[in-house]
């Protein structure tokens, strides 16, 4: 494998658990139901959503998105700078905005949605998908060819220009999912390249996931493995929402909607101008550096969604 498309140490069996409140069988079927749904409406009016103004289908996919992700059960935590002043700081800028966050699972990308919509990166096999896949293109997706190291320089326009024009664009830079237990992985620099040959900023931000139901029961919510041990995060860490490895989505979801009492946080750091550092290198440690700081796991100006 290459450093384009690396491999975590995290596993379902060593990382992804929950040892917290469980919900019944009945009410974890409801919200799987409800999350799924909401899910495929929102995919299947992407056409629709295409037709309105700029400032109106942002606020829908903020919308949309909070509400898939309260559908399955998970509490929305907003910290450090307000959406609303991100969101428009970014809007006033003739370059867009290349937001990088730390990747914990499937659940990352309607969280990273509910306060700063963008473009998302995906491979290019997803163009081909029934559905899915012309809807994934119509919402602005980026298809890149991720275990191709010869794709990567035109990976790299692709996302340059999307950034010159004006758009957001979401990129989870470890290039893999790991569980949130340790300190993460390495933010690859390549697309790092794309905010400065842009003249764009990056925002870096923190995803995180714990149980609010405290007690011995809902502490370490995951088994001791490669990434570390309950100590290593959060006090009321979980397990319940890492999506790593070889872990079938089936039981991704599951897991999820049956844990009780959990809550996603997401972070905004501060932006970090592109021209500020001198390489894509240093661009990527900065953020990397910003995401993992001892800074983004301290609550600031928060709000409970």
């Amino acid at each position: 494998m290459s450093g384009w498309l690396p491999v975590a140490p995290c596993t379902p069996r060593a990382c992804a658990g929950h040892r917290g409140a469980r919900r019944g069988p009945l009410p974890a079927a409801v919200l799987l139901v409800a999350g799924c749904v909401l899910t495929l409406l929102g995919v299947v009016c992407v056409p629709a959503v295409l037709l309105l103004g700029a400032a109106h289908r942002e606020r829908l996919i903020r919308r949309w998105a909070h509400t898939v992700v309260r559908a399955f059960g998970v509490r929305v935590l907003i910290t450090g700078e307000r959406a609303e002043r991100a969101a428009g700081a970014a809007a006033g800028r003739p370059a867009g905005e290349l937001v990088v966050a730390n990747h914990v699972s499937w659940l990352d990308i309607p969280l990273v949605a509910a306060v700063l919509p963008g473009r998302m990166l995906g491979k290019r096999e997803i163009r081909g998908w029934p559905v899915l896949g012309p809807l994934a293109a119509l919402g602005g997706t980026l298809f890149i060819e991720r275990d191709r190291l010869r794709a990567l320089p035109a990976a790299v326009r692709a996302v340059a220009e999307a950034l010159r024009a004006g758009s957001r664009v979401v990129v989870f830079p470890e290039g893999t999912t790991r569980c949130g237990r340790g300190p993460g992985g390495r933010f690859g620099p390549a697309v790092f390249q794309a905010a400065i040959d842009a003249g764009a900023t990056v925002r870096p931000v923190r995803l995180s996931y714990r149980t609010t139901r405290r007690g011995p029961a809902a502490v370490g919510g995951a088994p001791t493995g490669a990434c570390g041990g309950p100590s290593a995060g959060h006090p009321g860490h979980t397990g319940a929402v890492a999506f790593v490895g070889d872990d079938p989505l089936a039981a991704s979801l599951w897991r999820v909607v049956t844990a009780a009492g959990l809550t996603a946080e997401i972070r905004l750091l501060p932006t970090i101008p592109a021209a500020a550092r001198p390489g894509r290198r240093a661009l990527a440690r900065a953020a990397q550096n910003a995401v993992a700081s001892d800074n983004a796991k301290r609550p600031a100006v928060s709000v409970h969604q």
